[in-house]
């Protein structure tokens, strides 16, 4: 059956022309408004204070007439029966099958109802992903996270079994125990954030002596919750230690997983518009941004998710739409670069806007500094003063005079500003397995 499907996971879907994709994605949004309308209070109050019914939309440049959400509302709907996802609910609490939560590292969590169909529908939009990033049923699959009530990787979990891959859960065991039994099981393929693929090298070369470029069967790694797979420097850092090839994809608790890279790694990610209707805002006028290399943020609907639809939801990533197509065949419009920041983290420091990415690519291009690093944006006065933390790799302390000056010197042309610099000794900055919290701007919380 996999032969069969050729290059894509949908033949017919990934390759649709865009007319026919504006087509689709009009008559589902359509589906979705009316059953959130009929089903869920919230969204009803939303729209009759809009004035605005699902019959309304009959055009595709209708759609920007609905009200957007946002997560703080997805918060405050908690606090409203049924417990505890409130009457954004759209189904019967009896039909919910599984219960996720966001990792509430931007507040307090949201939870997440799965009926048994939307779970499905996960496993099927992690199909289009694996599948595109070469994954088949020869492949055994590691994923090393901890199970939890945060989505994550589970999803992942269930598609790479629905495509006939054979899953290797590496849940309760600690790092070192995980690269032990990638080993043994001479597993294929696994799934990490970006700072977890970094720490998992770290760890099998300093802990365990093991090589993973040479020691392990690793070709193809998928990352999530992180930025970096689509940082080039972070890449470059991550496809060097384990030998094999990087991908990235996007997703979220709230939201699904609505893009990823491909085989061709083309620069840019495919948007999955056959499941997901993502349109780019200006963030300073409100506007629809359809043409490429402008940044906005993203407003997303997921078009087929029921117990508790996500429509027209601000997510405050910023992307942008690429100039270029892929030489995979695919017409998902790509989005350039991956998810360029987020609308709450790119902040003026000096007046100047910064984006935690920035500092990411200067960092992961300097080969003799480690992969942790940390930014405290503080205030003194009415001065405002950034930190960064790094750590040089063993070997290279010698060298520290001639690696500050590239940093800072690359820094100044990156993000055209100054920072002090500290130099901590290696492995004691924090290590993380999930999300990294790297970037912390004390001026926000008075610090």
């Amino acid at each position: 059956m996999l032969e069969e499907r050729g290059l894509y996971w949908n033949p017919v879907l990934e390759t649709l022309p865009q007319e026919k994709i504006q087509a689709l994605q009009l008559k589902k949004f359509r589906r979705i408004l009316e059953w959130a309308y009929k089903n869920s209070p919230f969204y009803c109050r939303l729209y009759q204070d809009a004035g605005l019914e699902p019959g309304d939309i009959k055009r595709f440049e209708d759609i920007q007439r609905v009200p957007k959400i946002e997560k703080g509302m997805m918060r405050e709907v908690q606090q409203r029966t049924p417990f505890p996802y409130g009457d954004m609910l759209s189904v019967p609490l009896e039909q919910v099958t599984a219960f996720r939560q966001t990792s509430g590292t931007t507040g307090t969590p949201v939870y997440q109802a799965e009926t048994w169909q939307d779970w499905e529908w996960w496993s099927e939009s992690w199909c289009y992903i694996l599948y595109a990033q070469g994954y088949r049923d020869i492949d055994r699959v590691f994923i090393p996270f901890g199970y939890n009530i945060f989505v994550a990787f589970w999803a992942g979990h269930y598609a790479a079994e629905k495509l006939g891959c054979e899953v290797v859960p590496g849940g309760v065991l600690d790092t070192q125990a995980r690269i032990l039994k990638m080993q043994e099981l001479r597993c294929t393929a696994f799934m990490a954030t970006p700072t977890y693929v970094l720490g998992m090298a770290d760890a099998a070369r300093n802990k365990l002596r093991i090589d993973p470029a040479k020691d392990l069967n690793i070709q193809k790694i998928t990352c999530a919750g992180e930025p970096g797979a689509s940082i080039p420097t972070t890449k470059k850092r991550m496809e060097a230690a384990w030998g094999a090839k990087v991908y990235d994809h996007i997703g979220a608790t709230e939201i699904g997983a609505w893009s990823y890279e491909c085989t061709e790694q083309p620069g840019g990610l495919h948007v999955n518009q056959a499941l997901f209707l993502v349109e780019i805002e200006d963030i300073e006028t409100g506007e629809i941004i359809t043409d490429p290399g402008k940044e906005g943020k993203m407003i997303i609907t997921a078009l087929d998710r029921i117990a508790k639809p996500c429509i027209k939801f601000d997510s405050k990533d910023v992307i942008r739409w690429a100039d270029y197509e892929c030489d995979c065949g695919r017409t998902f419009r790509l989005i350039d670069g991956g998810v360029v920041g987020r609308a709450d983290d790119i902040t003026k420091v000096k007046g100047v806007l910064l984006a935690p990415t920035a500092i990411e690519e200067v960092v992961r291009s300097i080969s003799e500094l480690g992969d942790e690093y940390e930014v405290v944006v503080s205030k003194k006065g009415d001065v405002d003063n950034i930190l960064l933390k790094i750590e040089i790799l063993p070997g290279k302390e010698g060298e520290q005079k001639s690696i500050l000056f590239r940093l800072k010197d690359q820094l100044r042309v990156k993000t055209n500003l100054g920072y002090q610099i500290e130099v901590h000794p290696f492995g004691s900055l924090p290590r993380y397995e999930v999300k990294a919290k790297r970037f912390k701007d004390l001026r926000k919380t008075g610090g």
